[in-house]
């Protein structure tokens, strides 16, 4: 019987245009294990010896918090994504619908309309040379 031989992540995004497409996967995610995890297998793709030079940090320290359940601080995350030679870039989320729901509809229907504005006395003013 033939063993498949076991699967490391770390050979996966070797590219910069596939380390790109994978960090932002795991960011559009949202889901902060899955990111720290996905930028632990990109250190590790690209040494984690030279990670932790390039950070100040131990590499030890690096495998531990670059995991699903490692939480590293924000100052961690950004000095290994620097090492990477990557940066954070942020973007306006795309903006919902300006069609109103059943709900909120619903929710303004029984209320009362405003009020007309009042006249000011220019108006009034004015009104009155109109009989004269």
């Amino acid at each position: 019987m033939n063993k498949a031989a076991p699967y490391d992540s770390a050979e996966f995004p070797s590219t910069p245009r596939a380390i790109q497409h994978y960090i932002e996967e795991a960011l559009e995610t949202g889901d902060p294990g899955l990111i720290t995890h996905a930028i632990g297998i990109i250190a590790k793709s690209q040494s984690m010896s030279v990670i932790a030079r390039k950070t100040g940090m131990s590499r030890e320290n690096l495998y531990r918090t670059l995991t699903p359940n490692g939480k590293p601080g924000f100052a961690t995350v950004l000095k290994v994504v620097n090492a990477l030679g990557l940066r954070f870039s942020v973007l306006r989320q795309p903006v919902a619908s300006k069609v109103r729901t059943a709900k909120k509809a619903a929710s303004t229907k029984g209320q009362a309309k405003s009020s007309p504005r009042r006249k000011t006395s220019h108006q009034h003013t004015a009104k009155r040379h109109e009989y004269a």
